[in-house]
């Protein structure tokens, strides 16, 4: 095969010649600026994608030191109050007593309570506050009411077995 390039080279023209050697240099100057913009492309998405991967690790650092710390903690220790006693607190604490139907115990580490018209966001941060006395939503039942935020539940609480 080399020897038939060199054979069709010494055969050809100087004229013939250099048309060979400018389209061949205008094919190599067309696959520099093809490559050259591929690349600056690829360098563009991989530029925005880093500084994904940096907020994500940022992230994830944080998220890291919060778990240490959190395992670093102490248990919280659970109320040994009777439940529906201390839910009962809760509810008088936080100014919810007076959106409160009734409060049911179904036995020692199970009570449902039953609210009327009350705020989602004031009924959402009084039973995460239930959670610092290992007590946590088994069941719920939340339907909106015609005035935007108020909601009427029945929810089930349980305290944690392992104390």
């Amino acid at each position: 095969m080399k020897t038939r390039i060199l054979s069709f080279w010494n055969s050809c023209s100087a004229g013939k010649k250099w048309a060979i050697a400018l389209a061949i240099a205008a094919v190599v100057v067309m696959l520099y600026l093809w490559l050259l913009q591929s690349a600056s492309q690829a360098r563009a998405r991989l530029q925005a994608s880093v500084a994904t991967l940096r907020v994500q690790s940022s992230q994830l650092e944080l998220h890291a030191a919060e778990h240490l710390r959190l395992r670093a903690a102490p248990a919280p220790v659970a109320s040994k109050t009777d439940l529906r006693t201390l839910v009962q607190s809760h509810v008088e604490s936080t100014g919810l007593s007076h959106t409160v139907l009734k409060i049911d115990a179904q036995d020692v580490n199970r009570v449902r309570v039953t609210f009327g018209a009350t705020s989602f966001a004031a009924w959402l941060t009084w039973a995460q506050s239930l959670q610092s006395q290992q007590v946590r939503v088994e069941a719920s039942r939340i339907e909106a009411l015609a005035t935007p935020g108020l909601v009427s539940i029945t929810a089930t609480f349980v305290r944690n077995q392992a104390q």
